[in-house]
């Protein structure tokens, strides 16, 4: 469990494709990761009594792609009654198109797409909730926002 949530890495291995991805395992340390083949995390045995045994029905997703490693899981996983939160911007597809068809499948059978943003201002919620103000602002302004880099002033000042 980080920050209150249980975490799951349902990344394939060096036995089945590739390690999982390093900038990732750097942010979530001491988290196991479930060496599966399916491209469909949902019919790994091993993933479902994970995700099963947090007790948790509402499942925050992200994946490598949009159209396959995400689509796949969330359609079983919303029809084996979970509500599925995908964070979209935090996922990619092969192309534009498919990471919009993807998304745009998901959301027609029941997934409420939000943005990385939207997801931790969501779970902030106020800022009298003193004690994750910091670790808000150091993951929200980590980088420069869109506008900056477009050369644009701050719409955030910090």
């Amino acid at each position: 469990m980080v920050n209150g949530f249980h975490n799951m890495a349902g990344c394939r291995t060096q036995r089945s494709f590739h390690p999982s991805i390093p900038q990732l395992k750097k942010e979530l340390p001491g988290i196991d990761e479930l060496d599966r083949t399916t491209i469909n995390a949902w019919e790994d045995v091993q993933f479902v009594a994970a995700i099963e045994a947090t007790g948790r029905k509402k499942l925050i997703m992200t994946a490598l792609w949009t159209e396959a490693c995400f689509a796949f899981p969330a359609l079983d996983m919303m029809r084996d009654g979970f509500e599925v939160y995908p964070v979209a911007d935090a996922v990619g597809g092969t192309s534009v198109e498919a990471h919009r068809q993807a998304l745009e499948r998901i959301k027609q059978a029941g997934a409420k797409p939000v943005s990385w943003v939207q997801l931790i201002c969501e779970l902030q919620r106020d800022w009298a909730r003193t004690e994750t103000v910091a670790p808000f602002k150091e993951i929200l302004f980590a980088r420069p926002h869109p506008a900056q880099a477009a050369g644009r002033p701050d719409p955030i000042p910090v």
